[in-house]
This record gives C-alpha cells, structure tokens and sequence, in this order.
C-alpha cells in the first residue's frame, strides 16, 4: 500500500503492508540508517526515532500508525544545535564505544533537552532507560548529556 509519510521534514512516498515497521520502511526503502536494527522487540533502544517530539522505537512502530506524524531521525536532526551539542559532548566525554547504541542514545537525549533544558541527572537517567549499551557503564553518556545541556544553557544566555 502506498504511504505518505513526514520524515525528516519532508514528505517520503514509500510502500508499506499492514505489519511494516517504521524502522524498516526508514532503513530498507529510504536508506536512513542511523536507527538500527537490534533486538526487534523494543528493548535495546538503538531504533530510537523522534515521533511528534518523543523518542520512539522504530522496531515497534508501525509504519502505517506515523502517518501524519512527523518523524525525525538521527539524519535529520544532525543539524540542530541540540544534537551538535550532544555529539561533541559524547565525543569529549568519551561517551561512547562501539557506537551501536549512539544513534538511538543521542535522539532519546535530543528529545530530553528539547523538552527540558536543565535536566538533572535523575532525569537524564530516566530518559535514557530504555537505551541500552554492552560497552560503557553509562556514567559518561549522563555526563555528556549533562554537559551538552549546560552548553546549550550558556549559549542561549549569551
């Protein structure tokens, strides 16, 4: 069945059956290959996608059900000054290893910030939970969250 779906924002026209995941219409039809592939039942967090302005998991979500959404991926908010904050804060920090689970972990942290500027770490916790990472022990990638959130607080002081 054809589809219209808001990616990136802009429209993508794809072809999608009734049980299509958004993660494979993303990865296997427009080449959006940030969110990955893990456990395909919504536990690792690395399809993690912003849906509407919440982090979403990809595997789980029908492609049908975001129609008239509006779907971010990694790809597409690369450019906004929250993620470029996160990525230079993972990258200071040392925040990530294998990088598997990065993509899904900075839309998850992306989508914290936008909605709180001056997370604790608690919250940052909280956000990240269903993200999951076999390499670090989590503490960098609080810090780092932390880190990108106090620099985007100066910023918009300045």
């Amino acid at each position: 069945m054809k589809l219209e779906l808001q990616i990136n924002g802009e429209a993508a026209a794809v072809e999608a059956g009734l049980h299509d995941t958004l993660l494979t219409v993303l990865r296997d039809q427009l080449q959006l290959n940030a969110a990955k592939r893990g456990c395909n039942q919504g536990v690792c967090g690395v399809c993690t996608v912003n849906v509407d302005g919440w982090p979403a998991r990809a595997c789980l979500s029908l492609a049908h059900g975001c129609e008239g959404a509006q779907v971010r991926t990694l790809e597409g908010l690369n450019d906004t000054p929250r993620m470029q904050a996160l990525q230079r804060a993972f990258t200071e920090a040392g925040a990530f290893q294998c990088g598997f689970c990065t993509p899904g972990m900075l839309v998850a942290a992306e989508a914290l910030l936008a909605r709180e500027p001056a997370p604790d770490a608690a919250a940052v916790k909280q956000a990240l939970s269903g993200n999951l990472c076999r390499c670090t022990g989590y503490l960098k990638i609080v810090e780092a969250v932390l880190a990108a959130a106090a620099v985007l607080r100066q910023e918009a002081a300045a």
